[in-house]
């Protein structure tokens, strides 16, 4: 089942989160972008090389804007974090599947075709629930602005998967549509280390700096090409449920790495998101039809 890959990229995600949140102590938001978009590139290249493939592309318009949303919704991730509680960010970006859910019904309303589609949200909206019982946000008036770009940043993140979606359904390989995405990357973070201050914006290497840039950038890109496979072969709705692994490998870092404990309502909510995923895969295997993986974007 192609929709699986989620799983690979899910966990190769939390691991770059992981680093991102040891490497914030080091380095701006605009350096860890941009570092992640040249080794990304990097890495990218090099595989494309070994098997023979080539940047020439037939959908330039496709990658400019599959870029810029992409990294506008990274850029307004790590803003959230930075303003918000990290439950609190974790959940309200993760909310992308349930635009998915929702970008996908509304198409499938507006098309007339009403059938066999409210299983599968409603799975999605359960594991939703799920999140919140593991995470447990709570939201106060001075953080009303990070709240609302971390919504921002979720809807931004499932028109980019969409996005992604359909251009592998056009035909455009994983690793150009990667490639492409880190260039873009790149470019928005030198960008904003010069905006931000020229030289003066960038810091000095440590070895222990380097280690953790070289692995955000490495599982960046391989979380990027795990994640690209998943939507371009999976069934839309099943992945994006998927996505929700990322809250558990997380809530795992937490307690391994920062002995954060995990409450008796943190485990009913990965049971929560575990069933929902069970649910989805369910109602996939039984009711899978074309409809449930037509494009909302692809006529736009």
């Amino acid at each position: 089942m192609q929709s699986l890959w989620m799983l690979v990229a899910s966990l190769l995600f939390s691991i770059m989160g992981v680093c991102v949140k040891l490497a914030s102590a080091s380095y701006a938001t605009s350096e860890i972008v941009a570092y992640r978009g040249l080794i990304g590139m990097l890495m990218i290249w090099l595989l494309m090389r070994w098997q023979g493939g080539t940047l020439r592309t037939r959908m330039p318009l496709q990658h400019v804007r599959r870029g810029a949303v992409g990294v506008a919704a990274l850029w307004l991730w790590f803003y959230a974090i930075g303003k918000l509680p990290l439950a609190m960010a974790v959940t309200l970006n993760y909310m992308s599947p349930i635009w998915i859910a929702a970008i996908l019904l509304a198409t499938a309303w507006r098309q007339r075709r009403r059938e066999r589609q409210w299983q599968p949200v409603a799975a999605i909206l359960m594991g939703f629930g799920g999140v919140v019982l593991l995470l447990r946000p709570s939201i106060h008036a001075d953080q009303m602005l990070g709240g609302m770009v971390a919504l921002v940043s979720g809807m931004l993140a499932a028109l980019a998967y969409l996005q992604v979606r359909q251009m592998g359904r056009m035909g455009e390989p994983e690793y150009r549509v990667v490639f492409y995405f880190s260039a873009t990357c790149a470019l928005a973070g030198f960008c904003g280390a010069a905006f931000a201050g020229g030289g003066n914006a960038w810091h000095s290497h440590e070895a222990r700096g380097v280690a953790l840039l070289l692995a955000i950038g490495l599982t960046a890109a391989s979380a990027q090409m795990a994640m690209t496979r998943a939507y371009r072969l999976g069934n839309t709705l099943l992945t994006a449920n998927l996505q929700y692994a990322g809250i558990i490998f997380s809530s795992i870092w937490d307690v391994l790495i920062w002995r954060d404990p995990m409450s008796w309502l943190s485990w009913l909510g990965i049971g929560v998101i575990l069933a929902s995923g069970l649910a989805a895969s369910f109602y996939n295997t039984k009711n899978n039809r074309p409809t449930l993986d037509s494009d909302p974007i692809s006529s736009e």
